[in-house]
């Protein structure tokens, strides 16, 4: 069975939205990840130690689009390039993917994902897409989190968690560090 995990930036008030506010990022605080806080090399450490077990990246469709044509040229992220991708859409086109990206595979379903997390292979990472992973965590598909919570208040934006009736769930941690800017990292396992 695959890991399922969602790394990804957060306000203290769980916005999602627009952390590092370039092409469509159009959110009102957006950039909110270099704005105003001072760069701590080691706060970021977690995205270097996420890349010795990624084995694909996942995206819902509207992440895909921003991040594919830029990730594909940025050396920041070249570890990437080869590894398998997977898109959840119903309405992306096979012939809108990215070329020159790595082999991507889009998923139709969350019954797609489901089949996905029971097939050979290590962890998959999704990457932004905060409407697939709240989707996903409805569904008791994401095994672990891994988050930079930022010290900003957003007030407005898309979240991580959705605001669906649904059975409380338990998390375990499974990690956490604080930097001297504020930030905090936080690795919660989803005990079943």
């Amino acid at each position: 069975m695959r890991d399922l995990v969602y790394t990804g930036f957060m306000s203290l008030d769980g916005v999602l939205d627009s952390p590092g506010g370039g092409p469509g990022e159009d959110h009102r605080s957006g950039g909110w990840v270099v704005k105003d806080i001072e760069f701590v090399p080691e706060a970021f450490s977690l995205k270097g130690e996420e890349l010795a077990e990624t084995t694909a990246l996942m995206f819902g469709r509207r992440s895909y689009e921003t991040f594919a044509p830029l990730w594909r040229e940025s050396a920041d992220h070249a570890v990437y390039k080869d590894l398998p991708k997977y898109v959840v859409s119903s309405s992306l086109s096979e012939d809108a993917l990215v070329d020159g990206w790595g082999p991507t595979t889009i998923l139709r379903s969350t019954d797609d994902v489901t089949a996905l997390k029971k097939s050979e292979g290590g962890a998959v990472f999704i990457h932004g897409s905060a409407e697939l992973a709240r989707r996903l965590a409805d569904a008791s598909l994401i095994d672990r989190y891994h988050l930079l919570v930022f010290p900003v208040l957003l007030g407005a934006g898309k979240g991580l968690f959705s605001d669906a009736d649904r059975d409380k769930q338990v998390l375990r941690l499974r990690d956490s560090a604080a930097y001297a800017n504020g930030i905090v990292k936080l690795i919660y396992d989803v005990v079943d």
